[in-house]
């Protein structure tokens, strides 16, 4: 437990016994479903469990026309959205891409899976090509609970959860890899810093700005190649008719921004919504596929993103719509992010959902819909959307906003508390580096590291999602509801068993020097001595 943690815990009221009855029944509720998910109440059996499509973006924020982007130029997502449910109030469990990625697949949150870092009090982290660990074994991700289902899994586009051979997808469930496990970030001279490498299985074949070209004013054909890698193995599982999983993972949105040649200039949005407008149009092209060859009723789709998107960008990042900042921060607009989940015959057209719900509840939810039973020994930080998605129940459950190995905010119902509050050091500040441009809250969006434990910032989303005026710490409905989201903390914490983190340790010889595949190219580089060192996060 933090110390922060520990001083909430002391302003515990012993009276809280209806809120506190209500919580520990969640927590009973959520090991019943671990141990009897397979009894669950959709009853399917094997020849009707769905395919299962998940589709993540990069750093794409508020920018599609059914959640109110105004120049609507996503007609494809609009008309999933028409066809499935939108949820107004979804969040992932980290600002920063890698832990939620790794969130995702494994129902938990980074601080039980072990993608954060403690070198740093609330430092976020991630898997760059220096870092030497990756998703563990120990961990049980959904593509590898799909696979010893009867599932064949592919991951088309950016892994981002560990790049050494242990570490790739095909090590975890994943029959089929082509993308890189990192972002497009160079190019590189080969000589300091080689280039990314890019693979197919468990092989490389090429490096981004070699093979795989991106050009300095952003166009870039990779769009257009993960879409046709998406429909050949759609067409070939027509074929073989087996169940498949695929988790489309295109980062067109993260910086570098790309697209195609054919999408240049072709957004009012610019040179971001060039790239907005070719993965539109690719999920277009997958749903139509879905259609015409007959899968839509025994397909589940998930669409979202991984963070929220990447203000510091200006004029060529995602939008944060209503929403106070940006990625790295556990304000609204770094977290809550726009989903859409589709299933036609199964979840109702045209509906909405203002139930809070996070990225750590996919995996319950494909598996609830599957009816496989999860582990009864791995711990969960999520619960399936079925009763959402197929019922319209509306359901509350608290949301976590961690910051490496900080948790800073807790929202329960529509009540939001800050226990930290940052966005980063005034002199990075100083520098150009700003998370929330234009958004400046006094005492909120601050520059220090600010423990509010004590008396946390509590905010109604409903009233005020923008995240501006905070309720008078003085008042009855302020006392009311921070007592509740204390002994949410409470319950929270005693069940927390914290994973080693493996986001702590870097060596440049861990960098893309020889990956597996480099010799048949004759594209292997010499590798430095290794030196392995404590990483450096900045935010």
């Amino acid at each position: 437990m933090s110390e922060s943690s520990d001083k909430l815990l002391t302003h515990l009221k012993p009276n809280q016994k209806i809120e506190d009855k209500i919580i520990q029944t969640n927590v009973k509720k959520k090991m019943y479903y671990i141990l009897v998910l397979c009894l669950c109440c959709w009853h399917l059996t094997a020849a009707d469990r769905p395919n299962v499509i998940i589709m993540l973006m990069d750093d794409m924020g508020w920018d599609i026309g059914a959640f109110g982007e105004i120049t609507k130029e996503t007609p494809n997502l609009d008309q999933m959205a028409a066809e499935g449910t939108i949820f107004t109030d979804f969040y992932v469990s980290n600002p920063l891409c890698s832990p939620s990625r790794a969130s995702l697949l494994t129902g938990r949150l980074p601080i039980r899976n072990g993608f954060y870092t403690d070198n740093e009090h609330a430092r976020n982290s991630y898997t760059p090509p220096e870092i030497m660990s990756g998703i563990q074994t120990s961990e049980v991700l959904l593509s590898e609970i799909l696979k010893d289902s009867g599932y064949y899994n592919k991951i088309i586009g950016k892994w981002h959860l560990g790049h050494q051979e242990q570490f790739l997808p095909t090590r975890h469930g994943f029959h089929e890899y082509f993308g890189s496990p990192d972002c497009h970030f160079g190019p590189y001279d080969n000589k300091n810093i080689p280039n990314i490498a890019f693979y197919r299985d468990s092989k490389m074949i090429g490096r981004y700005y070699e093979e795989f070209p991106i050009s300095e004013n952003g166009i870039s054909n990779l769009t257009q190649l993960y879409l046709q890698e998406a429909i050949d193995f759609l067409e070939d599982r027509v074929r073989d008719k087996k169940p498949f999983f695929l988790y489309y993972t295109p980062d067109a949105t993260h910086g570098p921004t790309y697209a195609s040649q054919e999408y240049r200039f072709t957004s009012r949005r610019g040179r971001y919504g060039d790239a907005v407008r070719e993965l539109d149009s690719s999920i277009g092209t997958i749903m139509t596929f879905l259609k015409n060859n007959n899968l839509t009723e025994n397909t589940f789709v998930f669409f979202t993103s991984d963070n929220g998107p990447a203000l510091i960008d200006r004029d060529i990042a995602g939008s944060n719509g209503p929403f106070l900042c940006g990625k790295q921060t556990t304000f609204e607009g770094g977290m809550r992010l726009p989903a859409i989940a589709w299933w036609p015959g199964h979840i109702t057209a045209g509906t909405v959902t203002d139930s809070p719900s996070r990225i750590t509840d996919i995996l319950p939810t494909v598996l609830d819909f599957l009816g496989i039973q999860q582990m009864s020994n791995v711990t969960l930080d999520g619960v399936s959307l079925g009763p959402t998605l197929l019922n319209g129940t509306q359901m509350k459950e608290p949301v976590f906003f961690y910051r490496g190995n900080e948790l800073f905010a807790i929202r329960y119902g529509l009540y939001k508390a800050h226990l930290w509050t940052w966005t980063n050091f005034l002199w990075q500040f100083n520098e150009g580096i700003d998370f929330c441009p234009g958004q400046q809250v006094n005492d909120i969006t601050t520059h220090d590291q600010i423990n509010c434990t004590q008396e946390p910032k509590l905010f109604h989303l409903g009233h005020d999602p923008h995240e501006r005026f905070p309720i008078s710490a003085n008042s009855a409905n302020y006392r009311e509801q921070i007592d509740i989201i204390r002994n949410i903390l409470r319950v929270f914490i005693e069940s927390l068993q914290p994973a080693e983190p493996q986001l702590n340790w870097c060596d440049n010889a861990s960098m893309y020097w020889s990956p597996p595949g480099c010799a048949d190219l004759n594209k292997c580089l010499p590798v430095p001595q290794s030196n392995p060192y404590k990483c450096v996060w900045d935010h």
